[in-house]
């Protein structure tokens, strides 16, 4: 992970908005899951520009306000400094909210490591945020030129791999990662991501099983042999 003292260039930072505030739409006090070997709170940020059917937290979905203010979170994280290692802000999209950059500076400033995590639809955004971030964890939906059935949004692959191409030149410590909806990926297809990866260079991604999973279909997690197709690409699947 980068150094928390790693020099940051305030030309890369967040566009600011005068007035901008992050509008959370929910905050989970502690978690071991979201940054991977760090004890964190995570800020779920509210609105989203895509539609994946299969989404956790489709009441982020919607933009506007979300259920607490910001402020409230920063008391919150006051209390918990020296208890908590980090704070991941996710989603819906946190790049979508102008008020991400500072909410990211505030968050340093008060001594945590931060993680953030996208699909990479605004890369503009994204290269603005990357030097205020320490973890990023960015979820690969489908081969590119699947995006658009996934997300419901045409040109949305397009912008992923660009986002994709800025995280991995980017220096910050991340994670690909992927949920199996088996209604949605088949085999060929998450073979096809895995050698994208590849062809990158990435060494690990992270498939997620699909909660609930779709009736009357088998989960591709639970095939063997397909796994270990996808790690001769890359060594470091792992199934979450």
């Amino acid at each position: 992970m980068r150094r928390r003292d790693a020099p940051v260039n305030s030309e890369d930072m967040m566009d600011s908005v005068p007035g901008a505030t992050l509008e959370v739409g929910g905050l989970t006090q502690l978690t071991t899951l979201d940054l991977p070997g760090r004890l964190s709170a995570v800020v779920f940020c509210q609105g989203c520009p895509w539609q994946c059917g299969y989404c956790h937290n489709p009441h982020l979905i919607p933009r506007g306000p979300g259920d607490r203010s910001w402020s409230d979170v920063l008391r919150f994280l006051e209390r918990r400094r020296g208890l908590l290692d980090a704070v991941v802000f996710s989603g819906g999209e946190p790049t979508l909210q102008s008020g991400l950059g500072q909410a990211l500076r505030e968050t340093r400033e008060m001594g945590f490591l931060t993680g953030l995590h996208t699909g990479g639809p605004y890369p503009e955004r994204l290269a603005r945020v990357l030097p205020l971030v320490d973890w990023v964890g960015f979820d690969l939906k489908a081969p590119l030129e699947e995006y658009a059935r996934i997300t419901g949004v045409p040109g949305s692959g397009a912008r992923a791999a660009e986002s994709a191409h800025l995280l991995m030149a980017s220096g910050v410590d991340h994670e690909f990662r992927t949920t199996v909806d088996p209604s949605l990926l088949d085999h060929a297809q998450l073979e096809k991501m895995t050698r994208w990866l590849e062809e990158r260079g990435v060494m690990r991604h992270v498939l997620q099983r699909c909660r609930p999973a779709p009736a009357g279909l088998s989960d591709p997690l639970d095939d063997s042999v397909l796994l270990d197709r996808l790690r001769a690409h890359v060594p470091g699947v792992e199934v979450r």
